[in-house]
């Protein structure tokens, strides 16, 4: 099997052990696999602000792909060079027709500037009820501030359901208007764009490096990877992956508490 031309890779659940840590031998891989002049390319629904330390153990990393593929980020720049917006009026609306839908429910939007590193600027914010371990930078307001301008991501949030089980009452109620997914079990839905998804962003990143979708390679665990693993070339899946992911893998990697993105590449570099 002749080496990919890009590497693509999930972060959480993915390329990070079960503590959430980069292994020595993970950092190690894909280092080598960038100093042999293969771009890595991150693909998260993170916002891009969450990325610095991540990338600077890694090393190399070029570009990211942000906020499941809603925003396309230079990490070497700390520039944002495109992103996907939800218009204020579509906020509101699905804001309101949700909270019909699944009583309960809170809500929160990511915005992004033009760039990630250092910035004052509030660009995380949710209701007073919105409770998230790792939502450590959030900025309360009330709903029609989290509506009133365009945002990358619209999420919601239920203590009493799981994500699965929001996914399919939202996508009835949203119709075609947003794009619904999902990256932890846990009551949390991720609504983009319509159209917009981790495959619509890795391959615009692609197409900018001159890369067809066949040479690459890209590695997920969870419904929101699912689209970049049908797109790209070689989609893999972490043995720890959610059941929607194995299905539509052409491989089952090692899971991710077993460097699975890094056995894989090893076979490379």
């Amino acid at each position: 099997m002749r080496p990919p031309r890009l590497i693509a890779s999930d972060v959480d659940g993915t390329l990070l052990d079960p503590l959430e840590r980069l292994t020595a031998r993970t950092t190690a891989t894909v280092r080598r696999a960038t100093a042999a002049g293969v771009p890595f390319v991150l693909v998260t629904g993170r916002p891009p602000r969450w990325l610095g330390p991540l990338v600077d153990e890694l090393g190399g990393v070029g570009f990211a792909v942000c906020a499941n593929g809603a925003v396309r980020y230079d990490v070497a720049a700390d520039r944002i060079l495109g992103s996907h917006l939800i218009d204020p009026l579509v906020l509101h609306d699905a804001v309101h027709d949700l909270r019909e839908e699944l009583p309960g429910c809170t809500f929160a939007v990511e915005r992004v500037g033009d760039r990630a590193r250092g910035t004052t600027a509030a660009q995380f914010l949710a209701e007073p009820g919105f409770r998230r371990s790792w939502a450590v930078d959030v900025r309360t307001a009330p709903p029609d501030e989290l509506t009133g301008k365009p945002a990358v991501k619209l999420l919601v949030v239920h203590d009493e359901l799981t994500s699965a089980e929001m996914a399919p009452a939202a996508e009835e109620v949203l119709a075609a208007r947003l794009g619904v997914t999902y990256s932890t079990g846990s009551g949390l839905l991720e609504l983009s764009a319509p159209g917009v998804d981790k495959a619509t962003g890795l391959a615009e990143v692609a197409e900018e490096l001159g890369v067809p979708r066949g040479e690459v390679i890209a590695f997920g665990d969870m419904p929101n990877d699912v689209p970049m693993l049908r797109w790209a070339g070689r989609g893999i899946a972490v043995r720890n992956a959610h059941p929607a992911v194995l299905a539509v893998a052409d491989e089952v990697a090692a899971s991710n508490a077993e460097d699975g993105v890094a056995a894989v590449l090893e076979r490379w570099w």
